[in-house]
C-alpha cells in the first residue's frame, strides 16, 4: 500500500512547511490542475468553492511549503474542512497521493513549537491541540475509553436517551440535539477478548484480529461476527493482548508522534503472535496499518519491520473473498441491501469488488446499487464531531441516495460509517439499518447448513 516516497524536500523557510513530516514538493507538483478531483470531492460539491476542493487545498499547502503563505487562520480552516476521504485519489489521473499530503500538512503544523516567537501566538490551532489531547488521553488509553463506554451504556440503557430523543427532544438546543443524535442507539456488551478466540486447536492457518479501540467498545457485534466467519472457514483467530489503537485518528489529526508510538506497539504485539495475516474489520484502521511503513520511514530501528508488518495486513472482506467462503453452505438472507463503500476501503485500499462478491453470494439477498456508493457519508473519524454542519450536509446527500434504492439495509465496512448512517436514518426518516458486510455473511452462515466435521 505504501507508494514510493519522493526524495525532494521543501525549499521554504523553516516552519510549518519544513521538518520530517513536511509535505513533499514532488508530491505536490504531481497535481496538473486538471479538475478531475472536483466532482469527486464532497466538500466542493457542498460549497462550490475552489478552496474546499483537493486542487484548492493542494495550492494552499504548496504555498506554505514554498514559504509564500503562513499556515494561520482561514488557511488552516480550509484544511480542517477536508474529510480526508481520498476520493480525489481515485479520480486523479496523475496519481497525486492526496491522503499523505494532507496528513503531512497537518503533522507539520502540529509539530511546530507552542510559540514561534515571543509574543506571537501559536500557529497550532487550539481546536487541533485539544483534539490531539483527547485522542491521546482517551482513545489511546483503554482504561479511559472503557470508562467513557460504560457511561455511554448507562446513559443508553437507563431510558434517558429515549427521553431525550422523544418527549424531551425540544428541550435540547439544536446543536446539542444534533450531537446527541450522533451517539449509538444500541449498547451491547463490549468485545474485550484476547488470546485464542476461535479456530482449530491443531496446527494450521492462523490470523490475528485487530480489536482496536472504539470498535470493540461500540460495535462488538462486528468482532463477534468476524470471529464466527473465520472460524467457519477453519482458521484460527487470536487477538494479542498487547495490541493498541491503530493510530489512524491520530495520524489524520496531525499527531504523527502519537501515531508512530501506537504503530510501534502494534508491530511488536502482532509480531509476537506469529500469524500469517493481521485481519482488520474497520476500513480506516486497515488503511492506516497498511501505511505503517511510510509512517515509520524515518525510524531506522522500525522502518523495515513496519514494511513487513504492513504487507501482512488484510481487510476482513479482502481476506474472506479470497477464501472458498461460499462452500460451507450459505443460508438465505431475505433482505434488500445497498452498499456504502467505506472511503478508506474503496479509495485508500482500492478494494471494491470484495464486498460485492460476498453480498452477491448470499442467497436471497438483493443488492441494489446507489448512484454514488463511493461518496463519503460524512463520518470521517472525528469529522462529524468537529465539523458537524458540513458532516450533516454530506450525510443528507448520502441519505437521499440510500432512500432512492429502497433498501432495508446499508452494508458498510467501517464502524464510523455504521454510526453515521444509523444516525442519518433516524434524522431523515429512512427505514434502513446499517450493518457491516461481515455481519450479513455471518447471518447467512447461521441460516445455512451447519459446518461438517
Amino acid at each position: 500500500m505504501t507508494r514510493p516516497e519522493p526524495q525532494e524536500t521543501p525549499s521554504g523557510a523553516a516552519g510549518a512547511g519544513a521538518g520530517p513530516d513536511a509535505p513533499s514538493l514532488a508530491d505536490l507538483r504531481n497535481c496538473i490542475h486538471c479538475g478531475f478531483c472536483l466532482p469527486a470531492c464532497p466538500t466542493y460539491l457542498a460549497t462550490g468553492q475552489e478552496l474546499e476542493s483537493p486542487r484548492g487545498r493542494l495550492h494552499l499547502i504548496r504555498a506554505v511549503v514554498e514559504g509564500r503563505a503562513e499556515p494561520t487562520g482561514a488557511l488552516l480552516g480550509h484544511l480542517d474542512l477536508c474529510l480526508q476521504c481520498r476520493a480525489c485519489e481515485t479520480a486523479c489521473p496523475s496519481g497525486v497521493p492526496y491522503g499523505r499530503i494532507m496528513e503531512d500538512a497537518r503533522a507539520s503544523v502540529m509539530g511546530q513549537p507552542a510559540d514561534d516567537a515571543p509574543g506571537r501566538p501559536s500557529r497550532r490551532p487550539a481546536a487541533w491541540r485539544l483534539r490531539a489531547l483527547l485522542l491521546r488521553q482517551v482513545v489511546a488509553r483503554p482504561r479511559a475509553l472503557r470508562t467513557l463506554s460504560a457511561l455511554g451504556r448507562l446513559y443508553g440503557r437507563s431510558g434517558l436517551q429515549r427521553l431525550l430523543r422523544g418527549p424531551l427532544a425540544r428541550a435540547l438546543p439544536a446543536s446539542l440535539r444534533r450531537r446527541e443524535g450522533q451517539l449509538p442507539d444500541r449498547w451491547p456488551a463490549p468485545f474485550r477478548a484476547s488470546g485464542r478466540l476461535a479456530g482449530p486447536a491443531e496446527a494450521g492457518r492462523r490470523v490475528a484480529l485487530l480489536t482496536g479501540c472504539i470498535h470493540g467498545e461500540f460495535f462488538p457485534e462486528t468482532h463477534r461476527a468476524t470471529v464466527r466467519v473465520l472460524d467457519r472457514l477453519g482458521i484460527e483467530v487470536v487477538a494479542p493482548a498487547a495490541q493498541r489503537c491503530c493510530g489512524a485518528l491520530h495520524a489524520h489529526a496531525g499527531d504523527a508522534e502519537a501515531a508512530r508510538a501506537l504503530a510501534r506497539a502494534n508491530i511488536a504485539a502482532f509480531e509476537e503472535a506469529g500469524v500469517e495475516s493481521v485481519v482488520v474489520n474497520a476500513a480506516g484502521c486497515g488503511a492506516s496499518m497498511k501505511e505503517y511503513g511510510r509512517l515509520l520511514r524515518h525510524d531506522a530501528a522500525w522502518a523495515e519491520r513496519a514494511e513487513r508488518f504492513a504487507a501482512r495486513v488484510r481487510d476482513v472482506l479482502e481476506f474472506v473473498a479470497a477464501e472458498p467462503f461460499a462452500e460451507p453452505g450459505l443460508g438465505p438472507v431475505e433482505r434488500s441491501v445497498t452498499l456504502q463503500e467505506a472511503c478508506h476501503l474503496a479509495h485508500a485500499q482500492r478494494i471494491r469488488e470484495a464486498p460485492r462478491a460476498i453480498l452477491r453470494a448470499i442467497p436471497g439477498l438483493r443488492l441494489v446499487e446507489m448512484a454514488a456508493p463511493d461518496r463519503c457519508c460524512g463520518s470521517a473519524g472525528l469529522y462529524s464531531a468537529v465539523q458537524p454542519e458540513m458532516s450533516a450536509r454530506v450525510l443528507e446527500a448520502k441519505m437521499g441516495d440510500v432512500a432512492s434504492t429502497g433498501a432495508s439495509v446499508v452494508a458498510t465496512a467501517n464502524p464510523g460509517c455504521t454510526l453515521q448512517l444509523r444516525a442519518g436514518s433516524r434524522r431523515h426518516g429512512v427505514d434502513a439499518d446499517a450493518l457491516h458486510v461481515i455481519e450479513l455473511l455471518d447471518e447467512s452462515y447461521r441460516a445455512g447448513a451447519p459446518r461438517g466435521p
